[in-house]
């Protein structure tokens, strides 16, 4: 079956549970639900991004047409359908993006310190918002005159109050610790003006391109490479030591990692 497992940090698994619930015996392809993600996702790899009526006209992707024959005849039709299709492709990109770097974490071993001054205020918050969630109906009660209500509602009043002025004293700790992360100079080991001049050099373009150069550029990309594929004046530029070798904050600077490091990650299939 086809997942994305994105951590819960999306509602998408809540509007799936939701729509499989709707979608009855015989009426599977006329609530919108995981399966139509899965065929709106495909009619955008092979027609590209907003290419919404292409993607409607292909037969290989008609599935994403039936949840909407009721309001064919609407005369606003196309544009109800075409902002649905980009809010739920919105979606299903953030999941996918969450799940790419919750595996990325995960093949790089990282975790969360629990006594981080970030994970106590992201606890407060929770619990700031769960109490006002929980007891937003107070209010209403105690504007009618309900006076245990009113009792209530000053306890959990103060009770905001405290977390809020806790989660006020956690803010003020994280600038302090946020400056203890490394500079990206010294994440990269090159100098400001080093990163600047090596995004900038550039060989004369009236220069014809030596074999030194040939060679050099040929032992900085895959086996047939040829130069001529470059456009333009990038055929001549000078890419030595152009691509870092970058060291994971908190990590010895002896392991690092580069781009061809991280895995390709994909939404599940299965």
């Amino acid at each position: 079956m086809f997942n994305i497992a994105d951590g819960g940090f999306t509602e998408l698994h809540t509007l799936w549970q939701n729509e499989e619930k709707a979608a009855v015996p015989g009426r599977e392809y006329e609530i919108w639900h995981r399966r139509h993600d899965y065929w709106l996702l495909g009619g955008i790899v092979t027609h590209g991004y907003g290419r919404w009526q292409d993607i409607q006209n292909d037969i290989r992707f008609a599935i994403i047409n039936e949840p909407f024959k009721m309001d064919v005849g609407k005369g606003n039709f196309l544009e109800i359908k075409n902002k649905f299709l980009a809010r739920r492709f919105k979606l299903l990109e953030q999941a996918l993006v969450i799940e790419e770097q919750l595996r990325r974490a995960a093949y790089l071993n990282l975790t969360q310190d629990p006594n981080h001054p970030a994970m106590s205020l992201n606890a407060r918050f929770a619990e700031v918002e769960c109490l006002a969630e929980s007891h937003q109906h107070l209010s209403k009660e105690s504007l009618a005159g309900n006076k245990p209500a009113n009792a209530v509602l000053h306890k959990v009043l103060n009770q905001l109050e405290e977390l809020l002025s806790d989660m006020k004293s956690d803010v003020s700790r994280l600038p302090a610790t946020l400056a203890r992360i490394p500079p990206v100079a010294q994440r990269l080991q090159m100098s400001e003006r080093s990163i600047l001049s090596r995004l900038a050099a550039t060989t004369s373009p009236a220069t014809p391109t030596t074999t030194h150069q040939t060679g050099m550029i040929s032992s900085q990309f895959p086996t047939g490479f040829q130069s001529g594929q470059l456009p333009g004046n990038f055929a001549n530029a000078n890419f030595t030591n152009f691509r870092p070798q970058y060291s994971v904050p908190g990590q010895a600077s002896s392991q690092t990692f580069t781009g061809g490091q991280y895995p390709t990650i994909v939404g599940n299939s299965c």
